[in-house]
C-alpha cells in the first residue's frame, strides 16, 4: 500500500518522542550522534536529558560516553554485560520517562535531524494501523541503503543467503531487497532497518520489544514480521532522510559479526518455520548458512 507524504507544514515538534541508541565502544560515534539527537527533542521539551537514552553494553570507553552524555544532557543506562543490540535497546526504552509515548531507536553512527524525526512522527501518527516507520537511510557516499525490505521466505531467504555474495544480482536477492527503498512517497514494507526506526511505545510494549534471542542482526526483521502478524503496517518514509556512516565495531570484529548474522538467520528461520513439517528445510538452510560462514570467514 502506498500513502501520500505528510505535509511539511503540518509537522508538530516531537515533545513526546524519546530517542534510544545502543553503544558498544561507540563513544566516537556518539560524539557525532548526540548533537542531532538532543536537538531533535530539546526543541519541544523542557529539557532533553530524559528524552535521549544511551544503552551501553558494558563498553571499555564508558567514561568517555558518560562525559558526552553529561555534556549533551543525555542519560546513560549501563548494562553489566554485552547483551546484544535488542536487549540493550529494550533496556533503553524501559528507561525513558512516561511522557515519551513515541520511541525512536537508532544506531549511534546515524545522523538525525529535527525534520527527519518530525516527519517520521507525522507519518506514524497519520494512521492507527501504522506500527513502525523508518526513514530513507543514506550511506556515507550518498547512496541509498535498502532499508525497507520484504520478509524473507524459504525461497528468497535461501537464494539471498547462498548467492548474494557471489551473484549480487540474483533474483532472490532482488526480491528480498524489494523496490520499496526506491519510492519517493510513503510505502509499506515487510520490515524496516533497525539502524533507525520509530514506533509508538504502546506498540513496542504490545510486541514485547525486540526478541532478545537475537544478539545482533535479524532483530529488526523479527520485529517487522511480528508487527505484520499483529495487523500493523511497516511504513517506509523516504521524506525523512538520515545518514548512516557504518559502525567501526562491525569492521573490526568481522568474524564475530559474521557469526552473529548467521546464528540470527537460523533463529529467524526456526521462528518463522517451526515444527516437524519444516525440519528438513531448516536443516538444509542451516547447512547452507554454515558453509557460507566458512567461505566468508576465509576472505
Amino acid at each position: 500500500m502506498t500513502t501520500a507524504k505528510p505535509s511539511r507544514t503540518s509537522l508538530a515538534l516531537p515533545a513526546d518522542v524519546g530517542i534510544v541508541t545502543v553503544s558498544y565502544n561507540s563513544s566516537a560515534q556518539l560524539a557525532e550522534f548526540l548533537p542531532g539527537a538532543v536537538a531533535s527533542v530539546r526543541s519541544a521539551s523542557s529539557g532533553a536529558s530524559a528524552h535521549v537514552v544511551i544503552a551501553d553494553n558494558a563498553s571499555d570507553d564508558i567514561a568517555v560516553t558518560q562525559g558526552l552524555a553529561k555534556k549533551y544532557g543525555a542519560r546513560v543506562v549501563q548494562l553489566d554485560r554485552n547483551a546484544g543490540y535488542g536487549a540493550a535497546a529494550n533496556a533503553g526504552v524501559a528507561a525513558l520517562p512516561a511522557a515519551c509515548s513515541i520511541v525512536l531507536i537508532s544506531n549511534p553512527d546515524v545522523t538525525l535531524t529535527t525534520e527527519s524525526v518530525s516527519l517520521l512522527r507525522a507519518s506514524l501518527l497519520a494512521d492507527e494501523a501504522v506500527g513502525i516507520v523508518g526513514p530513507r537511510i543514506r550511506n556515507a557516499d550518498g547512496s541509498v541503503y535498502p532499508s525497507a525490505r520484504a520478509i524473507p521466505s524459504i525461497r528468497t531467504g535461501a537464494g539471498h543467503g547462498l548467492f548474494s555474495r557471489v551473484w549480487p544480482g540474483n533474483p532472490w536477492t532482488r526480491r528480498y531487497h524489494s523496490d520499496a527503498f526506491r519510492s519517493e512517497v510513503n510505502v509499506d514494507a515487510g520490515w524496516l532497518s533497525g539502524a533507525c526506526l520509530m514506533m509508538r511505545r504502546s506498540t513496542f510494549d504490545r510486541l514485547g520489544g525486540f526478541d532478545e534471542r537475537y544478539f545482533m542482526y535479524f532483530e529488526d526483521v523479527d520485529l517487522g514480521y511480528r508487527a505484520g502478524r499483529a495487523g500493523l503496517r511497516n511504513v517506509y518514509v523516504p521524506g525523512a532522510v538520515v545518514t548512516h556512516i557504518g559502525g567501526e565495531t562491525t569492521r573490526v570484529n568481522k568474524r564475530a559479526m559474521l557469526t552473529a548474522h548467521h546464528e540470527s538467520a537460523k533463529t529467524f528461520i526456526a521462528t518463522k518455520y517451526p515444527g516437524a513439517r519444516w525440519a528438513p528445510i531448516r536443516l538444509v538452510l542451516r547447512t547452507g548458512l554454515n558453509l557460507r560462514l566458512r567461505l566468508e570467514s576465509r576472505r
